[in-house]
């Protein structure tokens, strides 16, 4: 098998093959690592190597496939866990993550760990401690994040699926940047286990990026379903979520909509890549409704969202220095303000912020009433270039004496807060909703701009709405193909 026959099938094919005995995985091995070799020093997809356990006796849906997990959350026992920081290089996990016990079980031949920004606080890749990773469709942009490594490496063509996870976005960004297939989970279908119960009250999920949608299915079928120190025993579906693909998913209601209180005036391609969607949608027979206002409070969302995430960064930061011994030096700039933000944060108003999801839940829930899914684009732009959100001089200048002086938090009284939403969220105000609420959602790569940069739409389904959405997809593959698009790399 050469790359070109490699890059040609998915995971499900690739194991088919093998299972057929036309292949072996030592040869699929050999071509990931080869194309590896081949990309990796351009895009800096790839931190850390896994020495790869091969099936000695070939057993599990994906046994000899090629995969590569996320270095944040996905610990791989004995190897340390860096979460793109430097406190945590030399950490070891003392033992494997659930999902990641769940995909070896499956048989997937782990040999490495994907690029991260510091603790995944970022809708992008660019960490200091492993340098930024770049696009394979333009290496001057942005493959998203904060799974951003792990999209980078299956849009090259090193594997055909990878782990990544998901606390505001950070699936379907990348997915959408790197022209993926990107789905969130529902809160606590998949294990996050058994380091933390849940991750951020349930809003951080663990899954995959891939280039296919029975990929993508045949994935959750491997991860999905309780563990015993899990807070819930999730209610999974009688069938299989791979036997969705390819079914019927009926008549569906969907409502659309594209400005944001964050972003009244997206991108024009944002409005391109809905607009295709909904025609295609109706000529499937689909009931698709333009809707005149979001169907929850967006700009309240926003701010809850990251008023939460600020003390969870703050949280983060703490337990890493008692874990560690680490000092201020060993975190980056960006995620100290982000820490102090949080500090400064009461713990009513914290509390008021959490307990709001009642409210964006309730929202959302009377929308689905009416409807069976939201569709708006993923992406607000096309996606950034590297170094886009790169403080300016002066305001790092002056953000170091903040940090020195201890003095940071006072920035929570400040206009700070307003700016961080419109510039961190204004190109990503679509993905954090699903994670709020709870709520799985999925990203299509279903657009390309001009400058043939990806940017994709997404679906957000109601509870256990996974299925209607794989079903909704695969219908939406086989109508609006991309398969056969790959990057100029």
């Amino acid at each position: 098998m050469n790359f070109d026959e490699y890059r040609s099938h998915d995971a499900t094919g690739l194991a088919t093959l093998i299972a057929d005995k036309e292949v072996t995985p030592e040869e699929l091995l050999t071509l990931a690592r080869d194309r590896a070799a081949a990309v990796n020093p351009r895009i800096n997809a790839i931190v850390r190597e896994v020495p790869p356990a091969l099936p000695t006796e070939l057993s599990g849906p994906f046994a000899g496939v090629p995969f590569l997990i996320k270095d944040l959350s996905q610990d791989y026992a004995g190897l340390p866990t860096s979460a793109g920081s430097r406190a945590l290089m030399s950490t070891p996990a003392t033992e494997h993550a659930g999902v990641v016990r769940r995909w070896l079980d499956a048989g997937l031949v782990i040999f490495g760990k994907t690029n991260t920004p510091e603790f995944g606080a970022k809708g992008i890749t660019e960490p200091e401690v492993w340098g930024p990773t770049r696009n394979p469709w333009n290496l001057r942009h942005s493959p998203g994040g904060s799974s951003g490594g792990s999209a980078a490496a299956v849009a090259a063509g090193i594997v055909p699926c990878a782990g990544a996870s998901d606390g505001g976005g950070s699936i379907r960004i990348p997915a959408a940047c790197c022209g993926l297939v990107g789905l969130k989970p529902g809160r606590g279908l998949v294990p996050t286990g058994p380091a933390v119960g849940e991750s951020m009250h349930g809003a951080a999920v663990e899954g995959v990026v891939s280039r296919s949608v029975r990929d993508t299915a045949a994935m959750l079928d491997v991860l999905a379903g309780g563990e015993p120190w899990g807070p819930y025993a999730p209610a999974v579906p009688p069938s299989s979520f791979a036997s969705c693909v390819g079914a019927d998913p009926g008549r569906l209601r969907i409502g659309v909509r594209v400005p944001t209180a964050i972003n009244p005036q997206p991108h024009p391609d944002a409005f391109a890549a809905v607009e295709a969607t909904v025609r295609t949608l109706t000529e499937l027979g689909h009931q698709v409704e333009e809707l005149p206002q979001a169907p929850f409070d967006d700009a309240a969302l926003a701010r809850d969202f990251l008023l939460t995430w600020f003390v969870y960064t703050a949280w983060e930061l703490a337990d890493t220095k008692r874990r560690t011994g680490a000092g201020d030096d060993a975190f980056e700039r960006d995620t100290l303000i982000l820490a102090a933000l949080g500090r400064a944060t009461g713990s009513v108003d914290y509390l008021d912020a959490v307990h709001r999801r009642h409210a964006h839940t309730r929202r959302l829930t009377e929308f689905f009433e009416t409807h069976d899914l939201l569709l708006t684009p993923t992406l607000a732009t096309p996606p950034p270039r590297i170094g886009q959100f790169d403080l300016p001089a002066a305001l790092e200048r002056a953000s170091d004496v903040l940090i020195k002086t201890r003095t940071a938090g006072l920035l929570r009284f400040t206009k700070f807060v307003d700016d961080a939403v419109e510039q961190n969220l204004a190109w990503v105000p679509y993905t954090q909703l699903a994670n709020l609420t709870g709520r799985p959602a999925i990203s299509l790569p279903l657009h390309w701009t001009a400058d043939g940069l990806p940017l994709g739409v997404q679906f957000v389904a109601p509870l256990a709405g996974e299925q209607t959405l794989i079903r909704l997809a695969a219908q939406l593959e086989e109508a609006m193909p991309w398969a056969d698009r790959v990057p100029p790399l």
